[in-house]
């Protein structure tokens, strides 16, 4: 047998038993190595396993007491109207007043505020408006918002809570953006804390037309 014939020869039995393994009980027959099993078998635990690691017996523990998330910043004022009239007094913008601030400002208070307050802030955003729609079903009307008060200084511009919109301090807006009051629910889980302060920073603008 010369060398081209064994070399044929040993191709077709490695190639037989390839097929032949592959056919077998594929309960009982080895998936070979793996690369990297811990990719595969990860060494953290999840939320919900036990875990002897710690006394209760639970992998998700609540935060210690007196701490603060990375990034997050407390508001000490409750959601009542002492409260309220509290921040009003005492909270006072942190940032700097610039064209820029008061740029990101108007950009956030014409996507979150408008729809009821208005681009000038005259409460008088689409959504306190009559509005229909007309589909398959015919022609409904839309709930509409009752609209808040301007921030302009007019006769009917009065808080709710005492006083005129265009009197409005740093805090109680704030208070406001960040609890909600009336129709207008809280805007703390869409505005991060700068983003609060700078759309209060425009509201002051529109108070002053």
């Amino acid at each position: 047998m010369n060398k081209k014939n064994l070399l044929g020869t040993v191709c077709a039995a490695v190639a037989l038993t390839a097929l032949v393994s592959s056919c077998g009980d594929k309960t009982t027959r080895s998936t070979g190595l793996e690369f990297s099993r811990n990719m595969y078998d990860p060494l953290a635990f999840n939320p919900d396993q036990p875990n002897a690691n710690f006394a209760d017996g639970k992998t998700a523990q609540a935060p210690p007491k007196g701490t603060d998330p990375i990034g997050f910043t407390r508001f000490e004022y409750a959601n009542t109207l002492e409260d309220y009239v509290r921040a009003g007094a005492e909270v006072k913008n942190p940032l700097l007043v610039n064209a820029e601030n008061l740029e990101k400002g108007k950009a956030l208070f014409t996507t979150y505020c408008s729809v009821c307050h208005g681009v000038e802030g005259k409460g008088d955003g689409p959504l306190t408006k009559d509005r229909s729609v007309t589909d398959s079903r015919g022609t409904r009307q839309l709930e509409n918002f009752p609209p808040p008060p301007s921030y302009h200084r007019t006769d009917k511009a009065n808080s709710s809570r005492g006083g005129f919109m265009a009197d409005l301090t740093d805090g109680k807006i704030y208070h406001t953006i960040y609890y909600g009051h009336n129709s207008m629910g809280s805007h703390a889980s869409q505005l991060s804390p700068e983003e609060r302060w700078k759309v209060v920073m425009y509201v002051h603008e529109l108070q002053k037309k």
